[in-house]
Order: C-alpha cells, then sequence, then structure tokens
C-alpha cells in the first residue's frame, strides 16, 4: 500500500480540523472507527488536558473513541466537549444502560499570546470547534502546518504548526504521528534552515537539508518562547499503530514518543511545557514475537514523532496579524 505519509495511512483513523485564524487558534479531532486501545504520557510541566487519568494502563476503561487537540490553554478544554455531541450523534460511544458516553481524551496547548482576537464574550469558542472538527473528521491525507490545533502554535524562534508522519516497521506494522508543535524551545538548530529532525528524514519532507557542517556554541545555546519573561509552551500529539496492543503496551508508544520529541525540539519537556502524547492502538494486526516487534513499533514511534514535529513547523505559515510570528517559510523561502 502506498503511503502518503501522515496518520490516516492507519486505517480505521479519521482527523479533522477546525481552524479561525481571526481568533488565532483551532482545534484537531482524531476520530476512531473502532474503539482503540490507548495510553498516554505526560512529560512537560505545564500540561492540561482532559480525561487522561482513565487511560493509565490499570484503569477500567478498555478503549477510547477519539483524541482532542486544541488551542486556547485551557479554555480549549470545552472542545472535547464538541467532540463528544458529535460522536454521540453517530453513536460512537461506550455504552452505559441507555447512555451513549463517547471517550474523548484531550490534550491543550497554550496559544493565548499570539496575536488573534481572544474577547470571546461570555463563553469560549472551542466547544463549537470541537464539534466542527469532529465533523470535518475523515480518511485521507489532511491540511499540515498552521491548521486546526496548529493554527495558533510557535516556537522558540519560528511558527508552530501541525505535522505528520507515517512509517511501516520490519515486521509490516504501520506507525503513524501527529503533533501539534507549541513548543518552548525551537525545532531548528540555532538561527539556521536546518531542523534537529534531521537524520530522521524521509526524503525531503522538511526540506532535505540535513544538519549543519558543524556545531558551534551558537548552535546549542539557549533559545526559549517569550524570553526573558518565557511564556508556557507545549507539544501535543499523537501516535497510532495498527498492532494489536494492550494499555501497558499503549503507554510504551507513548513513551517512545517522547523520545522523538526530544531528538526533533530543543530543549523539550521544560517547566513551562505541558508535553503531552497520546498512544493508540487500532488492533488490525496482531503481534507475532512480542518483545521485538514492541520495540521496532517503539523505534518507528520515535522515529514518525520527530518528523512529524518538523513537517509541523516546515509546512506552518505566519498568522494574518500585525507583529506575528515569522514561519520557516518566510525566513527561508
Amino acid at each position: 500500500m502506498q503511503l502518503s505519509n501522515c496518520l490516516t495511512d492507519l486505517e480505521g483513523i479519521f482527523v479533522g480540523h477546525a481552524t479561525d485564524t481571526k481568533l488565532g487558534s483551532g482545534v484537531t479531532a482524531i476520530v476512531f472507527a473502532a474503539p482503540a486501545v490507548a495510553s498516554v504520557a505526560v512529560l512537560g510541566g505545564a500540561p492540561g488536558g482532559r480525561d487522561l487519568d482513565l487511560l493509565a494502563p490499570e484503569m477500567t476503561a478498555p478503549a477510547i473513541n477519539a483524541v482532542v487537540l486544541s488551542g486556547g490553554s485551557t479554555f480549549g478544554l470545552d472542545a472535547a466537549g464538541g467532540v463528544q455531541a458529535a460522536l454521540r450523534e453517530d453513536g460512537r460511544a461506550t455504552r452505559v444502560g441507555p447512555m451513549l458516553v463517547p471517550l474523548a481524551p484531550q490534550a491543550i496547548l497554550f496559544d493565548l499570546l499570539n496575536g488573534g482576537d481572544k474577547d470571546w464574550g461570555r463563553f469560549a469558542p472551542y466547544r463549537d470547534l470541537g464539534y466542527a472538527a469532529a465533523r470535518a473528521a475523515a480518511p485521507g491525507p489532511f491540511a499540515l502546518g498552521s491548521v486546526g490545533a496548529g493554527t495558533g502554535a510557535s516556537t522558540a524562534t519560528l511558527k508552530g504548526g501541525l505535522g505528520s508522519a507515517s512509517a511501516r516497521t520490519a515486521s509490516g506494522h504501520l506507525v503513524a504521528a501527529i503533533a501539534a508543535v507549541n513548543a518552548l524551545g525551537t525545532a531548528t538548530v540555532g538561527e539556521t534552515r536546518h531542523f534537529w529532525a534531521a537524520p530522521f528524514e524521509v526524503g525531503d519532507e522538511f526540506g532535505g537539508f540535513g544538519l549543519p557542517a558543524r556545531f558551534g556554541p551558537e548552535a546549542t545555546a539557549l533559545r526559549l518562547k517569550g524570553r526573558p519573561a518565557a511564556q508556557p509552551g507545549t507539544t501535543i500529539g499523537l501516535v497510532a499503530t495498527d498492532a494489536v496492543l494492550d494499555k501497558a503496551q499503549a503507554k510504551r508508544l507513548a513513551i517512545a514518543g517522547h523520545d522523538g520529541l526530544a531528538r526533533a525540539v530543543w530543549p523539550a519537556h521544560l517547566a513551562l511545557d505541558g508535553d503531552t502524547i497520546f498512544a493508540a492502538a487500532t488492533g488490525r494486526r496482531p503481534l507475532g514475537d512480542a518483545r521485538q516487534e514492541l520495540a521496532e513499533l517503539c523505534h518507528a514511534a520515535a522515529g514518525v514523532f520527530a518528523r512529524a514535529v518538523a513537517r509541523g513547523v516546515f509546512n506552518a505559515t505566519a498568522l494574518p496579524h500585525p507583529g506575528a510570528q515569522e514561519a520557516w517559510r518566510d525566513r527561508f523561502g
């Protein structure tokens, strides 16, 4: 099967965006055709999320219906309610007696200081954006860059965005990632066009420039968003596979996704980052040698998440507001 290098290469996963450039924010909904076994790993010091505890391996919920990625900081937590409404209308839910209860865990990123119009009145718009994102969820390739949860994202040096990537393991399993990159640190080396994720690039998916010929002190100097007073960051996303996994194995996959984040953003997992990565298994292809093939899945998870981060920044465009942060394409063409 020809891969399109995005999360929806996995059969049974649909992705939809709701984008509001005036607001400078948005929502991305990842909807599963059938409930997916899932877990999560939170390694940032300032996370925001909804229904994350139910994803712990020891918790009862066996599977979920969707994952929600949103801007808006804690205001954005309303987005999951909108996604739930759409899922309930479609019957994608857990039945509890006569009630349908969709499970749609969520992570948020901080994009409140990007120049967008946040004067939304009494109620924030994220519930409606969540509903629109879920209604837009579809199979096949989807837009990258300044869309959905990546609309208002930023990094220390360049506009952030939403990226995705996929790969196949030696055993034939598919692994794919989606990332909304709003990092406190930077995805590029110093002030250059080169991405930290360059060793993992496939083809020229984010320019094909490789790494710089040399690394001087300026390459690894600390660059933080909002300095001298650092503002909150966060990279959020999902790693998914077609393998049959239990929740403990899915947790391993989520942790491996953070390995990729740490290779793609310098520095990552800071006190003001809320770095949160979900993992989900659609269960369409059993494991053979479980120990060997889980290692392959984790290896692939780190790679695809690193690539998704770089693709998010590479494809981003500046917001249409005065003083908006410059995008990679603005600076390097």
